[in-house]
């Protein structure tokens, strides 16, 4: 079993958790529809968690958004990334996740580009990751930051607005953006990095999240592909199918929702 596998996956209750999907898909507004996108974070270092991961979404034909810390990824790992990513191109959204997932925060949430730092060092994280990816990418790289943690300080914010990046992607909960900072594509649903104790309670919380992300319009779904075992695997693919069949949910590619027309 993964290392940090959540509660929820130790056991496989898939009948109760699909049951608990179909009835938050009741909590779509009447006549109107959602968007749903998934997010997979911590990307860079090949594994077998990280090819399952790929796999179920190219079986499905779904959008992905695949945030790379830059630090970890080299020339070779990025090779064995594409290869792993098969099927359709288009469906990938390759984009930063921070510059080396390092907390610098001596109190408090844990942050890469948080308050602690000066804005000329957040600035030379920010351009450093953003040179190294393009460097190994080309042009497969989409210019949306995902902040380590989903949190970064208002400095943060507005060097990416400064530098021309598309969107910041961080959780619902963080502050909303303002005319100097990006458009913030937010994750509102944690499939794995919950914080309950025990399956029961983590599926009603699970329930709760998507039935408000339903409701908002927009869902945004949050992956750790390291914190997946067989039975998280079994159930983002059934999530997937039953999300892609249903008339009113539409699943859509992060670069999309940042306004941008997806790569060639």
């Amino acid at each position: 079993m993964p290392a940090g596998c959540h509660v929820l996956w130790r056991k496989a209750p898939h009948k109760t958790l699909t049951a608990l999907v179909h009835d938050s898909l009741a909590h779509i507004p009447a006549g109107t529809g959602v968007r749903v996108f998934f997010r997979a974070d911590d990307i860079g270092v090949p594994s077998r968690s990280f090819s399952r991961l790929l796999a179920i979404f190219s079986r499905q034909q779904a959008p992905l958004a695949l945030a790379v810390v830059p630090a970890w990824l080299t020339r070779p790992r990025w090779r064995f990334l594409l290869r792993a990513s098969t099927g359709n191109r288009r469906h990938w959204c390759w984009h930063q996740h921070g510059w080396r997932h390092v907390n610098h925060e001596k109190r408090g949430k844990k942050q890469e580009f948080g308050p602690a730092r000066t804005p000329a060092m957040l600035e030379a994280d920010l351009l450093r990751g953003r040179k190294r990816l393009q460097a190994l990418m080309g042009g497969r790289f989409t210019p949306i930051f995902t902040p380590p943690w989903n949190r970064c300080s208002r400095e943060a914010l507005a060097l990416l607005k400064a530098h021309g990046y598309l969107a910041v992607s961080r959780d619902a909960g963080a502050r909303a953006s303002g005319p100097l900072e990006p458009p913030d594509i937010a994750v509102n649903v944690d499939l794995h990095t919950r914080c309950e104790n025990n399956a029961q309670d983590a599926a009603r919380g699970l329930a709760a999240e998507l039935r408000y992300a339903f409701a908002c319009g927009t869902c945004g779904i949050m992956i750790h592909h390291r914190r997946m075992n067989a039975a998280a695997c079994e159930f983002l693919a059934l999530l997937i199918e039953t999300l892609a069949a249903h008339p009113r949910v539409h699943l859509v590619d992060m670069r999309d929702l940042a306004g941008r027309s997806r790569s060639p």
